[in-house]
């Protein structure tokens, strides 16, 4: 992953010295770019994608198999991203 995109909540914002989830993106050299404040086409496409994740891959996946590490997690979800972008 080279950049991700969220809304201008607190949870995602912050200094990078400051706030967890932007060390995070800091450490792994990801670029965190967010949504335009107050514009509601981008803040609803994001949440709706959100919503497909957690509905299509999370809903399913963690009913048939249980994770021993979040890096087959991660491998899993790569998998699920490369087929829902394709498909």
């Amino acid at each position: 992953m080279l950049r991700i995109l969220t809304n201008r909540d607190t949870e995602y914002c912050g200094k990078v010295e400051q706030h967890d989830y932007q060390l995070y993106l800091a450490i792994i050299d990801v670029d965190h770019t967010h949504t335009k404040q107050y514009h509601r086409a981008n803040q609803w496409n994001l949440r709706m994608f959100h919503k497909t994740i957690l509905q299509e891959f999370y809903q399913v996946t963690f009913r048939n198999k249980l994770y021993g590490d979040l890096k087959s997690l991660q491998k899993d979800l790569d998998e699920w991203l490369v087929y829902y972008n394709i498909v």
